[in-house]
Parts: C-alpha cells; structure tokens; sequence
C-alpha cells in the first residue's frame, strides 16, 4: 500500500513540477512580446451575463490592428509598417519608390 501511494505522490509531483514549467514559459513569452504601456487600450469591463465566446470576440476586436492596401500593389497589410510617399499608403519603401500609375 505504501508503494502506491510513493508512486501517486511522485507521479503527481511530476506533474505539478511539469505545469509549473510551462507557465513560467507562458509568462516569459507574454511578457517578451506585450505591447508597449501607451499602446494598450483599457479593457471593458464584461457585461453580466455576457458567454466566455462575447467576451473573446471582443477582446479580439479590441486587439485588432487596423488593415491598409497599397497604393501599388493592392495587398493589405498592417497601419504600423506602411509607408507613406505622395500622400499615398505603400506597403514597402521599395513600392513607394516606383512610379506612380
């Protein structure tokens, strides 16, 4: 009896040292590719009554970038990495170079 309860409590120890593990991985990583400060929105506060589902696809929405197209090639790409030339939105320095049509 004694040895089935060593192997349960090793087995369980091992189990909580691997979740440890990960979460300390999942911070680490969350923390590595947050947002600067002034970039952050506030949060909502969830409504009552609101499903776990409302309440992830507005946390969605409120994470989402806003979406440009190039002047050029017509591809959409993120507000954050366009470049601006002639009063125009391009999605590479490359494209703003060109020519216009």
């Amino acid at each position: 009896m004694s040895r089935i309860i060593f192997w349960l409590a090793l087995v369980f120890l091992v189990i909580f040292a691997v979740r440890s593990k990960i979460r300390a991985a999942q911070k680490r990583h969350q923390q590595q590719f947050r947002q600067p400060p002034q970039a952050q929105q506030p949060q909502p506060a969830p409504q009552p009554g609101q499903t776990y589902k409302a309440r992830a696809a507005a946390q969605a929405a409120n994470d989402a970038e806003v979406m440009l197209q190039c002047a050029h090639c017509g591809v959409f790409y993120p507000a954050s990495e366009t470049v601006q030339a002639n009063g125009r939105d391009y999605c590479s320095a490359a494209h703003a170079a060109l020519p216009s049509a």
